[in-house]
């Protein structure tokens, strides 16, 4: 959010906005795909199917970028037909998204070690 907010104010060019971002969607997919299976695996059906869509999103979007650009996150094409508004708003469902995952697997942590 933080870099995406510091391109539209101009503070840093397109191209290291790009990199910067790109950098981190393999190990976003990656991780979310794998905590995923671990949900499915451990039998916590809730959060499996919660956790579902964002990464079936995620897969989605890392399989189908154009050949020919740089990543995800493309310089060249962050500024038109409003990508940076929508990536923008797709940080900050994905930043609630984890705000509400956190505090789920927190009370779900708490709540098994707590004595009753």
């Amino acid at each position: 959010i933080i870099t995406l907010s510091d391109l539209e104010c101009d503070y840093i060019n397109a191209r290291s906005c790009c990199s910067k971002l790109n950098k981190w969607v393999v190990p976003e997919v990656i991780g979310h795909a794998v905590v995923t299976v671990l949900m499915l695996v451990s039998l916590h059906w809730f959060i499996f199917l919660l956790n579902l869509p964002v990464a079936t999103w995620n897969i989605y979007r890392y399989i189908m970028v154009p050949s020919g650009n740089m990543g995800v996150f493309d310089p060249t094409e962050i500024h038109n037909r409003g990508q940076l508004k929508s990536h923008m708003k797709e940080a900050m469902i994905k930043l609630g998204f984890h705000l509400l995952c956190f505090f789920m697997y927190l009370y779900r942590l708490v709540s098994r070690i707590a004595p009753r």
